[in-house]
């Protein structure tokens, strides 16, 4: 029964220290109480309120430094994810990445690497190509202003992209994202498809999104598709954090 009333206990100071939060009462970047402080407030051990802090912390709503206690987090920006994000633009220094963040070209930054795989069979059946198939993975981590918010790894036909600047790091980020990546190779893209899942990260997806673990992430499945039906692109997975991505569609109907 105390073992119980403890875990009672620690979830409890947990919501009431959540819903202050929430109210404004410790404001973004405000030092919550010292452990000492909450142990005699709420009336419990301080291993108790280590474990309801845990909580918080988990949720990414409070952060602990050394010798510097523990503060509320800044509440991230709400991005929406519009489902005309991928038409081209006449701002040719954007991508469907800045648009969604409502960011400028010199507010972007990406981290990448590229290595040069073989379609297992996961990839060979959403590229509607042979298990084996060359391919180039393009590992990113987007940044806005120094804020890492997405991380996705992209997969081209290495048949369409060896020996072309497309194969080349040096050139992301790209103006025009992978739609005009694709079209400077002469590759028209008419289709993209998206698959969405929800899902609490992995540890390296913590770890880079800067994110508590106990945030749940959206990950989500890309594949653009040229006027051929060939399959010329597949991004899997982009994960991003799920609490601050609001996703829009817009279905018009004939009357």
């Amino acid at each position: 029964m105390a073992e119980r009333h403890e875990q009672a206990e620690y979830v409890r100071i947990a919501a009431e220290l959540r819903a202050r939060i929430a109210a404004g009462d410790y404001p973004p970047g405000a030092q919550l109480p010292t452990l000492p402080e909450l142990s005699a407030t709420y009336g419990v051990s301080q291993t108790t309120v280590r474990q309801s802090l845990g909580i918080l912390r988990g949720e990414g709503l409070i952060e602990t430094r050394a010798r510097a206690g523990t503060r509320v987090r800044p509440r991230p920006a709400i991005h929406r994810m519009a489902a005309d994000r991928y038409r081209s633009t006449s701002d040719a220094k954007s991508t469907p990445y800045t648009r969604d963040q409502g960011i400028g070209w010199s507010e972007y930054r990406l981290d990448k690497r590229f290595e040069r795989v073989q379609a297992d069979t996961e990839l060979a059946a959403l590229f509607e190509c042979e298990v084996g198939e060359r391919l180039l993975a393009r590992h990113f981590v987007f940044y806005d202003n120094d804020q890492p918010t997405q991380m996705s790894t992209s997969y081209v036909r290495w048949s369409d992209v060896a020996g072309t600047p497309v194969a080349d790091p040096i050139n992301e980020p790209w103006p025009g994202g992978t739609r005009a990546q694709l079209g400077s190779l002469g590759i028209r893209v008419t289709q993209v498809t998206e698959s969405f899942t929800a899902a609490m990260p992995t540890e390296l997806e913590a770890a880079t999104l800067r994110i508590g673990a106990g945030v749940p992430v959206l990950r989500y499945t890309r594949r653009h598709v040229a006027d051929t039906g060939r399959v010329v692109e597949v991004a899997h997975p982009i994960v991003r954090r799920g609490d601050t991505t609001i996703v829009d569609f817009r279905i018009d109907l004939e009357d």
